[in-house]
């Protein structure tokens, strides 16, 4: 089986697809792989480095003014298409997925004009503008949450959930929670603002940093390396509580998420994805930063099902944090009625499904 697969732009896009690579390796050690991305982007680098056999076209996205660069954005999806369908036809691929992402858009295009099997994977509960632009070529659409599904041509839209999630499941929290010093005898919330941290949630989290030292729980704070410096100058300046640890990157996420019976994180589709495959219940605080403001999309999905406290970042702060960390890991049946909600949302084997969908396609 050859499987041909696009994505960049964002490590949201990225991770899933070689999630999804890593597991169809496992179900078929025969299959082989072909990833189309762009120079420039964060695919080239990533993909590179997992030995996956690359190739690169030139694009960008639509502005959403009306811009002469848009006029040079359709000439390089002109020719982006004419590359990927000379690159497709050297490959020669059973199916064709496209993870998200501007490259995403000429190459299934090509794919589809070539009468190749296609699927997109839309990764939010909002899609982008290339998957609603791809979604009138493809054969399925492969969906995350059923709140996108009216975006797309329901007799091609699959709920198959974001292979990411499998990456989590079945990893041993005590472990994860011995790497990074946490007790395993206290409950424990995880506060994460993403790679590169975020400020609103540093502060808040500053501002009741001595009140948390009395708490009978214990907080692991991943700062994000930007901030770290600055948030740990803070912390020396009042003193760090016991039950605090402050870390400025986790590796180990996977295994430390398994093992916090709570997190404060954004609402970006990965971490969603991650949380509800294990159950973990949620305090997200969305980023107001993003194309069509998709994270609080992506979070009311949890908040408006029981799983999650959603938070804007407008109206955080540090007194509003603590309460709704109090909500839940002080009262035990909060903490499990979360926990049984974020697991109903869960897909576990989101892979397996968009592997079945590949298989059937290829028939």
């Amino acid at each position: 089986m050859k499987i041909a697969i696009s994505g960049g732009g964002t490590g949201g896009h990225i991770y899933p697809a070689l999630a999804l690579i890593k597991e169809i390796k496992k179900l078929n050690s025969n299959a082989e792989f072909l990833y189309i991305g762009t120079e420039n982007g964060l695919e080239n680098t990533i993909v590179k480095r997992e030995n996956i056999s690359f190739k690169s076209i030139e694009i960008t996205g639509f502005k959403r003014k009306i811009s002469l660069d848009n006029v040079k954005t359709v000439m390089r999806f002109l020719k982006g298409v004419s590359v990927s369908k000379r690159y497709l036809k050297e490959f020669k691929p059973d199916v064709v997925i496209g993870t998200g992402g501007y490259v995403c858009g000429p190459v299934v295009y090509a794919a589809s004009k070539l009468h190749i099997p296609t699927i997109i994977h839309e990764q939010n509960s909002v899609p982008g503008l290339t998957n609603k632009f791809l979604s009138r070529y493809v054969d399925k659409v492969a969906i995350c949450f059923e709140e996108a599904r009216h975006y797309f041509p329901n007799n091609k839209v699959v709920l198959t959930g974001n292979p990411r999630a499998s990456e989590v499941v079945g990893k041993n929290g005590i472990i994860g929670r011995e790497s990074v010093g946490l007790s395993n005898t206290k409950r424990s919330v995880l506060i994460v603002g993403g790679s590169r941290g975020a400020r609103p949630i540093n502060d808040a989290f500053l501002d009741i940093l001595t009140e948390i030292g009395k708490k009978d729980y214990q907080v692991l704070y991943v700062t994000g390396e930007v901030h770290y410096e600055n948030v740990i100058q803070k912390v020396n300046e009042v003193g760090n509580p016991e039950n605090v640890i402050i870390k400025p990157f986790i590796h180990n996420m996977p295994e430390v998420l398994s093992g916090v019976d709570l997190i404060v994180a954004r609402a970006g589709a990965t971490t969603l994805a991650e949380i509800t495959a294990i159950g973990l219940p949620s305090i997200l605080i969305p980023s107001p930063y993003v194309t069509n403001n998709h994270q609080e999309k992506n979070a009311r999905a949890l908040s408006d099902n029981g799983a999650a406290i959603l938070r804007l970042e407008k109206e955080m702060n540090g007194d509003k944090l603590l309460s709704d960390i109090d909500s839940v890991l002080l009262d035990n049946k909060e903490l499990e009625r979360m926990k049984e909600a974020s697991e109903k949302l869960g897909i576990q084997d989101a892979s397996t499904r968009l592997y079945n969908l590949i298989v059937n396609l290829k028939k």
